[in-house]
């Protein structure tokens, strides 16, 4: 995005600072939800309990760089020293780059016992899940560990500033499309099948309807301030934002009456 070949990137809000240090020229158009949406999940064989993350001490789990951050900082408000307690956290080799779902991946690894654990999507938790490989310790969404760790991050659109002032027409479309699709969604939820059985093989696009079900109160696209401070003080806390800005250098706001559908 920032070379002018993506318009617009879907993606958790706190890692935008990857390529945009210090949240300087991009804001968050929208969210796409509510929440930070990962699970960890953890061998079937382990016997874990939901909330256990004593579980994890001497554990290989596999995360992607920027999504690992959120499972580090919740393990550190839990208690646990990843070092001091021999918790690997690392990639999957495989498991990223363009057209690869990084939870398809992950359950797969699981299966294959080439991690003990893993933390990410809920498409990742569900296929491990129903083969009987994996146990869900975490689900940060709904209430599952430290206080607080809901808000270290969301899934957002955004764009560059040099677009939004370019094109805010196409920026107020882009909004529309996430909001209209977020509706649509809550009216019928079997329309994610469509578009799953175009991403998935069928085995998966199988489940997306009730993943999205599952997931359709968190649909919402408006960004609050608290929600904003928290994500950027997650980021703070981590090493990866120096300052702490306010909600207009974070969000594009002329575009906040749209998020409940309202007419400019």
């Amino acid at each position: 995005m920032r070379d002018g070949s993506l318009e617009f990137v879907g993606c958790s809000a706190h890692l935008l600072v990857a390529g945009f240090p210090e949240w300087r020229d991009v804001k968050l158009l929208c969210a796409q939800a509510q929440g930070m949406y990962w699970f960890l999940v953890m061998r079937s064989d382990l016997g874990a309990r939901r909330g256990d993350l004593a579980v994890l001490k001497g554990r290989r789990i596999g995360a992607a760089h920027w999504v690992a951050m959120g499972l580090r900082r919740l393990l550190a408000e839990a208690g646990i020293d990843a070092e001091r307690d021999a918790v690997t956290i690392a990639p999957i080799p495989g498991a990223h780059g363009a057209g690869t779902n990084f939870g398809v991946s992950a359950a797969r690894a699981l299966e294959e016992g080439r991690v003990d654990g893993f933390w990410a999507n809920g498409m990742g938790a569900e296929l491990a899940v129903r083969r009987g490989v994996g146990t869900v310790v975490l689900d940060a969404r709904r209430g599952d560990g430290p206080t607080g760790c809901f808000d270290y991050t969301f899934a957002a659109v955004a764009a560059t500033d040099a677009f939004i002032e370019r094109s805010p027409a196409a920026a107020a479309a882009a909004v529309r499309a996430i909001v209209h699709t977020q509706a649509a969604l809550r009216d019928n939820v079997a329309l994610a099948f469509d578009v799953g059985r175009s991403l998935y093989p069928a085995s998966e696009a199988a489940l997306i309807v009730d993943l999205i079900r599952r997931d359709l109160p968190y649909y919402d696209a408006a960004i609050s301030p608290r929600s904003v401070a928290a994500m950027t003080q997650f980021s703070r806390d981590l090493g990866i934002l120096q300052r702490h800005p306010i909600f207009g250098e974070v969000v594009a706001v002329q575009f906040a009456h749209l998020w409940q559908g309202r007419p400019a």
